[in-house]
Order: structure tokens, then sequence, then C-alpha cells
């Protein structure tokens, strides 16, 4: 129903922004990251957006970029997992994280997020590993997120991979494969690639 809302942010709290847009104040819900890549108070921004409708309520959800409010979608679409909890998982982790953990079947780092248990993060990864995109894994869509845009060397590596004509979900096997042996992107790899024969 609403695509994204472009206005002057009114209010910022720990879990949402208000955003005036000619006169109206909405109230969005919005992940870490999003709040963290929301400009002071007074200045303008544009939230994608998401209407949740409930049987007792109506909540707005807005995401700093399209990739960001793609991965809320499809987290909320994974049954067990509602529209906070989702939001919780995108302020934990960077979709780029979140989507390596995914690629990779990294269930462990998923039940690092508050409220996800053992149970909940495998359905995650079974879930969601196939509909992970090459964007999402490499970091090359519009926005990145404040925490990814220093990425880890995991990261690095799989962009650098993902350079040398692997497909982005290949590197991110290959890349967590080999992610415990050293902390050095160049190191990873080399690594990898000897990984991949």
């Amino acid at each position: 129903m609403f695509a994204h809302f472009d206005g002057v942010v009114a209010e910022k709290a720990a879990d949402s922004i208000v955003l005036d847009v000619n006169g109206v104040g909405y109230l969005l819900f919005v992940s870490g990251a999003t709040l963290q890549m929301a400009p002071q108070v007074g200045e303008r921004m544009k939230l994608y957006s998401v209407l949740n409708v409930r049987e007792d309520a109506m909540e707005l959800f807005g995401f700093y970029s399209r990739e960001e409010k793609a991965m809320y979608e499809r987290l909320k679409g994974v049954n067990g997992v509602g529209s906070r909890t989702a939001l919780q998982i995108l302020s934990a982790m960077s979709v780029r994280d979140l989507s390596l953990a995914l690629v990779s079947g990294d269930a462990g780092a998923l039940t690092r997020v508050p409220g996800i248990g053992k149970k909940t993060a495998q359905r995650l990864v079974l879930e969601l590993k196939d509909k992970v995109e090459d964007s999402e894994l490499t970091g090359s869509g519009a926005s990145v997120s404040p925490r990814s845009a220093s990425a880890g060397p995991e990261a690095e590596a799989v962009a650098a991979l993902a350079a040398l004509g692997y497909s982005a979900s290949e590197a991110a096997k290959a890349v967590s494969r080999v992610a415990g042996q050293t902390e050095k992107a160049d190191e990873l790899i080399f690594l990898a690639l000897k990984s991949l024969g």
C-alpha cells in the first residue's frame, strides 16, 4: 500500500522514527541499522515501508534500503518469525552478514540474536538460503549499512571471489569453509580459492 515515505525526521526513538510528510507524522518502526542511517531531527529522509495489518493494530515498518526491506519480508515469511522478530534480526545483523550466515548454513550466528533459538535459526537457514540475492552477499546494492560499510574479512573475500567470476553463493560457501583459519582477507581469498579447486 505504501511503497516509501520521504519527509523530515520529526522524532527518533530507540526503535522508531516519526517522518513528517507534508504535515502528517508517520510512525515507522525501524531496525538499529536504519536508526544509525537516519539523519538528525529536522533533516530529510526516505524510508521504504511495509504496512503490517493485524487484528488489533496497523503498524508501519521503515527501511533505509530496498535490500533491507526485501530481507525483512523474507524473514517475516518464515513460520514463527513475526514482524518484531524480523526487525530484531535486522537490528542485530547487517543484511550482508545475515545473507552470509544464511547461504553458508551458519545457524549458530543466528542464535546469537536475542530471542532466536536453535530451531528457529535452523528453519531460517533451511527456508532462506536459496532466496538470498547476490547483491546482498557482496554488498553491491544501493545502500550498505554502516556496520557493513567497513566490511569484515569474510565479506571482503566473498566480494573478491565474486569479482573473479564466482557466483556470490559459491564464494560465500567457500569462504565460510575456511573462515576460522585466518582473520586476513587476502589469506581467506587464497584458502577459499584452494578449496574451490
